[in-house]
């Protein structure tokens, strides 16, 4: 009986390991306990996640960009040519430290205008003898001035003396007609004796006076009358003096007056050839002054401290236009900034002196946007430009600049790729989820009286975790 039994269990236990081998998914049971500790575990993970669901979040902007220089005259320029020529000698290498007003290139004349050596000596000597020609013309105008001023003091001395001589014949116009007006009365007395005396000495039958007197006052007679005939001569003569003397006023005022006309008219000319000189003269010196200053273009200098990044012509010989690049020179100690660029919808929650932290390439970092006390290898700075335009990927730029409490790093170049969070304001986890999920933007941040002294310590426990990195990266 003995041997049946065991042989009987023998067989069980075979068609049981048969069994089990076919029926694979009764293997995958796990006993009751398994369950139970299953169950523990996913409930444990349950209520941390529901917990970790209220932890605070900081909300925060994202944006990439790069390294670049606040100010215009820090960023990378590139060396223009102000005339064009032909390169004689570079000075300078790639890569090569420049101070300012080192020469870089040095170039030689292409236009057949400025050949001439000593072109400066020759417009020099048109210059001198321009001057000379303005000098000869001044002399002229102040002649031609003292001639104008003798020709007005001559006419008022002659205008004064052929008045007086006017005044003469007028004078002596009036004294002859008076003469003439007393010889008239004689002449009319002597009439009047002589017609008496015809009557006595053809009275009848005796003359009653003799022939002797009759004779004498008849010549009388004749002799008033070739007085006043002389009387009336002289009073045309006088009348003619006086209407000479009143032409020969008026002749010589015309006469200094053609005179002083014919002078004006010379100064006048004289003075429209000066200022025609004058002109040219200033044409003169502009050139001058041009062809001195491009003499001094024939070495093209360096703007400011910096490093020669990259030439542009090559070669000796080559020619160059007006206005070409010639290399490009990168400051040497710019004034660093990083451009980053957000999105249209989260430019309305930036301000100026807004905090931001960034990632630079290069330098190792551990970042955890939500909790940045925990971040280490960030930097931070604020927003001190923000653009009015977006740029050309539909962005807006917003400029961020270091603060005195946490510089930069001293290895960082421009060009360099940033990935930097503007932070906002903090929230539970489960609103932070809930808009993402809607796609609502983030909070507004502000410093509220009562989170301020939380937040410097914040700061203080986030810079001292990350000064071990930026130990680390200086070494």
């Amino acid at each position: 009986m003995l041997e049946i039994a065991k042989d009987y269990k023998k067989s069980q236990k075979q068609d049981f390991e048969d069994l089990d081998k076919k029926l694979y998914a009764l293997r995958t049971i796990s006993p009751q306990r398994n369950i139970h500790r299953l169950a523990i575990w996913l409930m444990v993970i349950l209520v941390i996640l529901v917990s970790c669901m209220f932890l605070p979040w900081q909300q925060s902007i994202e944006g990439s960009g790069v390294v670049n220089a606040f100010s215009p005259q820090d960023r990378p320029q590139e060396i223009h040519t102000a005339i064009p020529g032909r390169i004689k000698e570079w000075r300078v290498q790639e890569g090569q430290a420049v101070k300012k007003n080192d020469t870089l290139v040095v170039l030689t004349e292409i236009k057949d205008d400025y050949f001439d050596p000593d072109f400066l000596k020759r417009l020099q000597e048109q210059l001198q003898s321009k001057e000379d020609v303005i000098g000869a013309k001044k002399n002229k105008i102040n002649a031609l001035g003292n001639q104008l001023s003798a020709l007005q003091s001559g006419l008022q001395f002659k205008l004064s003396q052929v008045q007086n001589k006017y005044e003469q014949s007028k004078n002596k116009l009036k004294g002859e007609q008076a003469d003439f007006e007393a010889e008239k009365a004689n002449y009319i007395y002597y009439q009047r004796q002589a017609k008496g005396a015809d009557s006595m000495f053809y009275a009848k039958p005796v003359a009653l006076i003799s022939q002797t007197d009759w004779e004498k006052r008849r010549q009388a007679l004749q002799e008033s009358q070739a007085k006043v005939t002389m009387k009336e001569n002289k009073v045309a003569v006088a009348q003619n003096e006086l209407i000479n003397a009143r032409i020969e006023l008026n002749s010589v005022e015309a006469e200094y007056q053609d005179k002083i006309a014919k002078s004006n008219s010379d100064r006048s000319s004289t003075q429209g050839d000066l200022a025609d000189s004058e002109g040219e003269l200033s044409k003169l010196r502009n050139k001058y002054a041009n062809m001195v200053i491009r003499n001094n273009q024939y070495y093209v200098l360096a703007p400011q401290d910096g490093f020669v990044v990259k030439a542009m012509k090559s070669g000796l010989g080559e020619t160059v236009k007006d206005t070409d690049p010639i290399c490009t020179i990168m400051p040497a100690k710019p004034k660093l900034a990083v451009e980053l660029y957000v999105r249209a919808m989260d430019l309305p929650l930036l301000s100026i002196g807004r905090h931001v932290r960034m990632e630079f390439d290069g330098f190792p970092a551990l970042q955890v946007t939500g909790w940045p006390r925990v971040a280490v290898g960030t930097f931070g700075g604020s927003v001190a430009v923000i653009d009015k335009t977006d740029s050309e990927n539909g962005k807006f730029r917003i400029l961020v600049i270091p603060t005195k409490e946490e510089p930069w790093p001293e290895q960082l170049t421009i060009g360099s790729g940033v990935y930097g969070w503007a932070m906002l304001d903090t929230v539970p986890v489960w609103y932070e989820t809930w808009r993402q999920l809607n796609g609502f933007p983030p909070s507004l941040y502000e410093d509220r009286p009562d989170n301020k002294k939380d937040k410097d310590k914040d700061d203080k426990k986030g810079k001292k975790s990350e000064q071990k990195i930026k130990f680390k990266v200086k070494k």
